[in-house]
């Protein structure tokens, strides 16, 4: 995750509006619009005590044997899909990620180079504890809080490298946080662009912000991968990694990843959404 919100620094995966460049008559701009990441957020209780949950037609991956996940920044794919890269792992799938950011946006980092080393040496330590360390990670190192309105040119950049695999898995295209919608739209284009293959979205802030039965989550499409109990311990220790997003900032910042937004990501199952009408 990364943080970049409309009008300051702060939390993950804000984005920044265009409201500061739609000046009111007088050359106010108006104040910008909330954003549901702002908002305090559904408890991880509440989604384990919603029943249709657990009812989700389950997926079953042991067909695939490559699949390559990506990434808008480092621990993305750990907290929406790292079990699934963990269940591949150990089949002896090909695995390939491809971080689009480096995640060097930080409200009080002085040094996005160094935060920027930080991170992917993170996403390794993560994916060691995954069973994947031999994961192929590729950076195309574009601006973190940058990709807004970019899903095209994220599209040109990885087409080619996200060919020949079972299975693309992306953040989800409606997640409210621009990096993460630009890479979902871009892994739809490029889907829409090959011949075989299927791409699922796997949703990051989508368990912040929306609520059991939200009409606006396509529960009638989303599936779900149980992740057996030695799996999800691997994937709860990947996230331990992320030292960087789990600590205070140097000022006293909350942390990126709080306590009650990593428990959305310890279930006992993780859930897709499959790309559709390619």
């Amino acid at each position: 995750m990364s943080p970049a919100p409309p009008t300051r620094l702060a939390a993950p995966g804000r984005v920044r509006t265009a409201d500061a460049d739609r000046a009111e008559p007088g050359g106010l701009a108006p104040p910008p619009e909330p954003n549901p990441i702002d908002a305090p957020g559904t408890s991880d209780a509440t989604w384990r005590a919603w029943l249709p949950l657990a009812d989700l037609p389950e997926l079953d991956i042991s067909s695939w044997t490559s699949a390559v996940i990506l990434a808008a920044h480092p621990d993305d794919e750990v907290l929406g899909a790292g079990g699934i890269i963990s269940q591949l792992a150990a089949a002896g799938a090909r695995l390939r990620v491809i971080a689009v950011t480096d995640g060097e946006t930080a409200p009080d980092c002085a040094d996005a180079a160094a935060l920027a080393r930080r991170r992917a040496g993170e996403r390794s330590a993560a994916l060691q504890a995954l069973g994947a360390a031999g994961t192929e990670v590729l950076r195309l190192g574009l601006p973190d809080a940058g990709l807004t309105g970019r899903a095209t040119d994220v599209a040109d950049r990885i087409a080619d490298l996200a060919t020949g695999f079972d299975v693309c898995l992306a953040p989800w295209e409606h997640d409210v946080h621009g990096d993460h919608e630009a890479v979902g739209r871009a892994a739809r284009q490029v889907s829409g662009r090959q011949a075989s293959g299927r791409t699922f979205f796997y949703p990051v802030w989508m368990w912040h912000w929306a609520a059991p039965a939200d009409p606006r989550v396509p529960w009638h499409q989303a599936v779900r991968v149980p992740l057996p109990p030695a799996v999800a311990e691997r994937k709860e220790a990947a996230i331990e990694c992320f030292a960087s997003q789990l600590g205070e900032g140097e000022q006293g910042e909350t942390p990126v990843l709080t306590e009650g937004f990593v428990a959305h990501f310890t279930r006992g199952c993780e859930v897709l959404v499959p790309v559709t009408g390619r």
